[in-house]
């Protein structure tokens, strides 16, 4: 008699920088978020699909959980909300040395799915430390289950894997079996473009961008990629081309090389720098970059 299969919707969910994307890529097994060492990194609500014979995962990669200060932090805010809504299990991350913090903590009090919390980057452990964090957390939060992990070394992640298909409801794939995302190949190629950004440029210059693909054509043998980059102000334009155009052409064959691996073929990409008047702040420019409700 074969196992019943189960299947459910898995939020990944903290405040920004705690390691959510980099958990969800070693849960998936594969790069679909991207990660840098900055804070808000992840926009949009990325969902990455893991299946086995008898079960399927769909983890939603969420934006960083903060109090709101433009349009854009509104919309990102909402996919965390619609997330926590669809959810049969919420994964609840946090640094090791991180408290409660009842402003943001305080909006997961309604959901109705269980919650793991997941305290991560535990190879920083030192004496005690993990056994008073579990203790503390406990009296915070009371959760389901505490699972301690290092997402970046991959320490303890089989066993929340096992965790988490223990939880899931029986039901049916909601997804084909080979799918492994639902989105598509222009979000993941501005996505590396905007990575490269977060990477090589400073202060407030990555937030302002948005990366918008114009092109994209597949041929047997290249990718045609043709990239716009935007940005907020025209200081910023300059900035963002450097002097001779070297800042720009270094973060695009950064990218390119990424792209390549992504796809596995080769990749002509083409980018150009234009100006969006305060673009994070206006409704209408945030539905135009894909930001919809």
């Amino acid at each position: 008699m074969s196992k019943a299969h189960k299947a459910g919707f898995v939020s990944i969910v903290g405040k920004p920088n705690v390691g959510k994307s980099t958990l969800m890529n070693k849960l998936v097994g594969e790069n679909l978020s991207i990660i840098t060492f900055k804070a808000q990194t992840t926009r949009h609500r990325i969902m990455g699909i893991l299946s086995g014979d008898d079960f399927q995962i769909v983890y939603s990669d969420t934006p960083g959980l903060l109090e709101p200060k433009y349009e854009l932090h509104k919309k990102m805010m909402t996919y965390v909300q619609v997330s926590l809504e669809d959810a049969d299990l919420v994964l609840l991350v946090v640094e090791l040395g991180e408290k409660y913090d009842p402003a943001i903590f305080d909006r997961l009090k309604n959901t109705k799915a269980p919650i793991f919390l997941v305290i991560n980057k535990i190879d920083l452990a030192k004496g005690s430390q993990l056994d008073d964090k579990i203790t503390y957390w406990k009296t915070q939060l009371d959760p389901k289950a505490i699972i301690p992990v290092s997402a970046l070394s991959g320490e303890n992640v089989d066993h929340l894997l096992q965790e988490i298909i223990k939880q899931l409801p029986e039901h049916p794939a909601f997804y084909p079996k080979d799918d492994i995302t639902d989105k598509n190949e222009r979000f993941f190629a501005s996505e590396i473009i905007r990575e490269k950004i977060f990477l090589n440029y400073e202060q407030e210059i990555p937030y302002s961008t948005e990366v918008s693909i114009e092109e994209f054509k597949d041929s047997e043998k290249i990718i045609k990629i043709r990239a716009i980059i935007y940005v907020e102000r025209d200081s910023q334009k300059g900035i963002i081309i450097g002097k001779a155009g070297a800042s720009l052409k270094k973060a695009g064959t950064e990218a390119r090389k990424d792209l390549e691996d992504f796809f596995s073929k080769k990749v002509f990409l083409e980018t150009h720098v234009k100006v969006a008047d305060n673009w994070r702040k206006q409704k209408i420019s945030l539905k135009q970059f894909g930001y919809t409700d």
